[in-house]
């Protein structure tokens, strides 16, 4: 199955563990989000950053728990983050968490896209659910 949707973010600075060394900076922030369409739901968690001395070159991971609905189906799941970007050429991946599916997502796996139009985040979620 493949669903889509628009999703508004907020993020929230919160203390880091390390700030970085000689031009490094490293970030820690909250997540929340909510999903709009086909996926309706919110979500919470925490993203680690990194940003280097060449402007357009940074990496983030991030956990966040996503609680709501999907096809009649309530539940919540763990969506992992792995990005990095480089001049525009960026690398994104957003996975379900094998066994994170809570209530009717049990069984859940599946892949996520974030695109940015203007100001606005969609998502593509493609899934299945055993």
């Amino acid at each position: 199955m493949k669903v889509s949707g628009e999703f508004e973010v907020h993020l929230n600075p919160l203390e880091a563990y390390n700030e970085g060394d000689e031009g490094i900076k490293l970030g820690r922030m909250s997540i929340e989000k909510t999903f709009t369409g086909e996926l309706s739901a919110v979500s919470k968690g925490e993203m680690l950053s990194g940003f280097s001395q060449v402007t357009g070159s940074a990496g983030y991971v991030a956990i966040e728990q996503v609680t709501g609905i999907l096809a009649d189906k309530k539940g919540s799941f763990v969506l992992q983050h792995f990005a990095t970007m480089d001049n525009q050429k960026n690398h994104l991946l957003i996975e379900v968490v094998p066994g994170s599916g809570i209530g009717d997502f049990r069984g859940i796996s599946g892949r996520m896209n974030i695109r940015i139009e203007g100001k606005k985040h969609y998502y593509d979620f493609d899934y299945s659910i055993a």
